[in-house]
């Protein structure tokens, strides 16, 4: 018996701000973005997964569930199972942020209460966003600085206020 052949799949999904790509192995999200260069999210994976082929294919549930949350069914990508490396602190405060809900936002030193830090660990959040391999998965979008404003993103500001907006959340209202 021939052993299985272990693979990245990879499919990219039409979205209003653009396509989004999304990698998956073994039916796990483990990188996810708004671009339509696979090999940008590729790059990024842990040495481990980029020794995989790349194939592109039908990601079956994950891309369903891409195209639900698109559609208003914005608890979609909370279901899909995603893995990416990263410390225990950083687990934690990803995590955390998968428990952000649609509709809301929190600051990052909020996100650092929720994943058990003290709010002092504000940067640490902000390098967990900012180091984040599976976006909207992992909704990094849904963090905004308390100083106002939309902050950064990897994949431009543009696409994080149409998340926003397309949740229904607007970044006057973060949560402290």
């Amino acid at each position: 018996m021939a052993a299985a052949i272990t693979m990245i799949t990879t499919q990219i999904l039409p979205t209003p701000v653009g396509p989004v790509t999304v990698l998956a192995h073994d039916g796990v999200v483990v990188a996810a973005g708004f671009s339509a260069d696979p090999q940008e999210q590729f790059v990024r994976l842990p040495a481990a997964l980029r020794a995989l082929p790349l194939v592109e294919g039908d990601l079956g549930d994950i891309a369903q569930a891409v195209r639900d949350y698109l559609d208003g069914d914005l608890d979609a990508l909370d279901r899909v199972p995603v893995e990416q490396p990263g410390t225990e602190t950083r687990q934690r405060l990803y995590t955390a942020l998968r428990g952000v809900r649609a509709g809301t936002t929190v600051s990052y030193g909020r996100l650092a209460e929720m994943a058990g830090l003290p709010r002092t660990a504000a940067r640490a959040a902000g390098s967990a966003c900012a180091q984040n391999l599976i976006a909207p998965f992992v909704p990094c979008h849904r963090v905004l600085p308390t100083t106002g404003g939309f902050g950064g993103y990897y994949y431009g500001v543009p696409v994080k206020e149409w998340l926003l907006a397309h949740e229904g959340r607007r970044p006057a209202l973060v949560t402290p």
